[in-house]
């Protein structure tokens, strides 16, 4: 499961409670935390606060037995390079050795070209292989982690333990066959893939649930044996939210708190976890 930003609404839910939550009740073994970089509140504004919170959020996932994917949530990652390089040389440095952590080093690309976000990934990999030599990091690509093809015709050399992020809304009538056919292309030439966000709604987070639509990605990503995280952990009203408004902070969910989109996920991670 994706937590949400670790600003605004879905910061109140990054919590022991609930993450001991998503382990025993979601049968969830990987936790994605979405730091926040350039909004009010975030990284960049609040750097001190935000390291608190999700080193707190990483140990408590290695508490519960998970894997806990730490995302620099930032559209514009390559004009913070610096930041970023400073807070995975912090973070790679501190869980050096524990094999629960996966880097997430840019979390959309916008539509920039391939070299930049390339070059800004190979610097943040050089700086976490300094201490952590094995742990898998996951770059990003262009086109909020659509472009995967293009990558796939350059891909970063001479690291080892080194994926992709493909991102994808289920139900959006601009996510169906032709980014599906991107991704089978990445694939086919050896890519490796990590879907570290995709919602059952539209990309906006909001629009229809498709059922249909949303099982047959899911049937895709089975089929293609990908790791997948869900968008996302908030009571926000959106179709992609899987809470419903004012569900409790600490977790033990009910089913009527639970939205549509959080039933199914809870139905899937159980059948499949």
């Amino acid at each position: 499961m994706s937590m949400s930003w670790s600003i605004w609404g879905g910061k109140k839910y990054y919590n022991p409670e609930v993450i001991s939550w998503l382990r025993k009740d979601f049968n969830a073994n990987v936790i994605r935390l979405a730091m926040g970089i350039e909004p009010e509140g975030g990284y960049l504004k609040d750097s001190v606060g935000q390291k608190k919170l999700i080193i707190q959020a990483i140990d408590d996932a290695i508490a519960n037995g998970m894997y806990v994917l730490v995302d620099w949530h930032d559209h514009h990652a390559d004009k913070n390079q610096q930041e970023a390089l400073a807070f995975f040389s912090e973070i790679s440095k501190k869980y050096a050795g524990n094999k629960n952590i996966i880097y997430e080093v840019f979390n959309e690309p916008t539509r920039i070209d391939w070299k930049i976000v390339k070059s800004y990934a190979i610097e943040v990999i050089k700086v976490i292989r300094k201490f952590d030599k094995k742990n898998l990091i996951i770059v990003g690509s262009p086109a909020w982690d659509q472009d995967v093809d293009i990558a796939a015709k350059d891909p970063i050399t001479g690291f080892e333990n080194i994926a992709y992020s493909f991102h994808f809304y289920a139900s959006d009538p601009n996510h169906q066959e032709t980014l599906m056919k991107k991704a089978d292309e990445a694939i086919a030439a050896g890519l490796p893939l990590f879907v570290t966000e995709w919602g059952v709604g539209e990309s906006d987070g909001n629009g229809v649930f498709d059922l249909e639509k949303t099982n047959k990605w899911l049937q895709w990503m089975e089929k293609n044996k990908l790791s997948w995280l869900n968008w996302n952990i908030t009571d926000k009203k959106e179709t992609t939210a899987i809470l419903r408004p004012a569900a409790p902070v600490k977790g033990g969910w009910s089913e009527a708190q639970l939205t549509p989109a959080g039933k199914y996920i809870r139905t899937q991670l159980r059948r499949l976890n």
